[in-house]
């Protein structure tokens, strides 16, 4: 490897390598890659349009846009401490890396990326991105964070913030614990597995949405959604999951969960009590038990509705 003597008003620039296949997001390398070793980086643009480079060490600190515009590098055991630090890159892996609070706004416009191992303390990170995997990261100040992003993976994440992961299409998150409220409104093909989502207003405005064996906790669960799916799930919700259309659960159950299925279209097997149920538009609700049920025929049509109860 290269090592390289950086200046701040230098690019970096060395021949392009082969294509070498990694897990995560495609990251090309080079047969000569450059080294940026134990730098503090300051400035507006520091490493504008970097390239084939490995930055070891390196504090990326005031100026905006350090590494704007890199493609085909690594950030290891680096801290970003100011802002917009990742935006319009290629095949980005960072690992064992902090982004501290200023570093504001920090991925943006960016494909192809790993970030592992890592603490973002920064808010409104990883917007209009593509191919983006973040595994083992903490994201303490996640407001607005993961907005518009296409084929994010999220593995043992753990983020607290309102609004995260707004309008995103094509995302898988497995062992992710969130703190926040209003999460993915207005997402499109969700999966998520092994997870804990303590957030009001969870999956508003969705299309194609798979919670399984995971606990969600907050009130209005789901509303205005199409084709959402739980499987295996706790659920504690205030009026939750109304207004949904082509709306399943199996095998889940229902806790302090009341004026459930409003307006909804339903198929749901629960192993609970649910407290009450009002008005679904239509479908069939098994639970061992309803504490109250409403079926206003001036509202909606009473026998679409199939209710079975074990008790």
């Amino acid at each position: 490897m290269a090592r390289l003597d950086f200046k701040c008003s230098k690019s970096l620039r060395l021949a392009k390598g082969h294509q070498s296949s990694r897990e995560g997001p495609s990251v090309t390398e080079t047969t000569e890659q450059a080294e940026v070793r134990q730098q503090l980086l300051t400035g507006e643009r520091a490493a504008f349009f970097a390239h084939d480079t490995t930055f070891v060490e390196t504090t990326f600190a005031d100026g905006e846009s350090p590494l704007k515009h890199a493609r085909n590098i690594t950030v290891l055991t680096s801290s970003f401490q100011w802002k917009y630090p990742l935006w319009y890159c290629e095949n980005v892996t960072v690992r064992d890396s902090t982004w501290f609070e200023m570093a504001r706004a920090g991925v943006w416009y960016t494909n192809h990326m790993l970030v592992e191992d890592s603490t973002i303390e920064a808010p409104k990170n990883f917007r209009r991105c593509r191919d983006l995997t973040l595994r083992n990261v903490d994201l303490t100040h996640a407001e607005e964070t993961l907005w518009s992003c296409t084929g994010a993976a999220l593995e043992n994440v753990v983020a607290k913030g309102d609004y995260f992961g707004m309008n995103c299409d094509n995302v898988t998150a497995s062992n992710f614990r969130l703190v926040g409220n209003y999460p993915f409104d207005g997402a499109r093909n969700v999966t998520v597995r092994d997870s804990r989502l303590i957030s009001k207003d969870a999956f508003w405005n969705c299309e194609n949405v798979t919670v399984e064996h995971s606990f969600i906790s907050g009130e209005y669960l789901g509303w205005n959604s199409k084709h959402l799916t739980f499987v295996d799930c706790t659920i504690e919700s205030l009026q939750g999951l109304c207004y949904v259309e082509d709306l399943r659960l199996v095998n889940c159950r229902l806790l302090n969960t009341t004026r459930a299925f409003e307006y909804s279209t339903v198929d749901a097997d629960v192993h609970s009590t649910i407290g009450s149920v009002v008005n679904p538009s239509g479908g069939v609700i098994r639970a061992e038990a309803i504490g109250e049920l409403t079926l206003d025929a001036e509202r909606v049509d009473p026998s679409a509705t199939r209710i079975e109860t074990t008790r």
